[in-house]
């Protein structure tokens, strides 16, 4: 793994490339924009639904290394996109993050068991957020 920063820290699997944001409330994009701006190597994109990133995730020229997904969105919701995401060889390993307003008690531990990788209830901390997602992005090489 390469460190092209010189920080000490390396990408996992790969190369850089796109941190997803999937949510239809502005508000919520906009505040994980804001985390996820800066983390270097990457790129923030954003979409308001699920469709529209399982067109993304399809497209073999857009490296997406990261989601971050709300849940309870029209027509295909998280469930179904982390369910997309996990059954697919090529994004498998992916790192999901789940930031979500959704109160079911069993929310949590349903997105766990389809295989994200953190969850986050709304309101949320963008410092917490940002945190985790660089720490499913990289390595520490410096201790290797």
């Amino acid at each position: 793994m390469s460190d092209p920063n010189g920080s000490g820290l390396a990408f996992r699997r790969g190369s850089p490339g796109t941190v997803l944001i999937v949510d239809d409330t502005e508000l919520s994009t906009a505040t994980l924009e804001v985390a996820c701006s800066g983390i270097p190597g990457v790129e923030v994109r954003s979409v308001s639904s699920a469709r529209e990133a399982v067109r993304i995730l399809d497209d073999r020229d857009a490296p997406v290394r990261a989601v971050l997904t709300d849940i309870r969105m029209p027509a295909m919701d998280g469930f179904d996109l982390i369910r997309f995401i996990r059954s697919h060889r090529r994004h498998a390993r992916t790192p999901i993050i789940v930031v979500t307003a959704d109160t079911d008690p069993d929310t949590p531990e349903r997105t766990s068991r389809l295989g994200a990788n953190a969850f986050f209830g709304k309101p949320f901390s963008p410092r917490a957020v940002r945190r985790t997602l660089e720490e499913l992005l990289y390595v520490d090489v410096t201790s290797e």
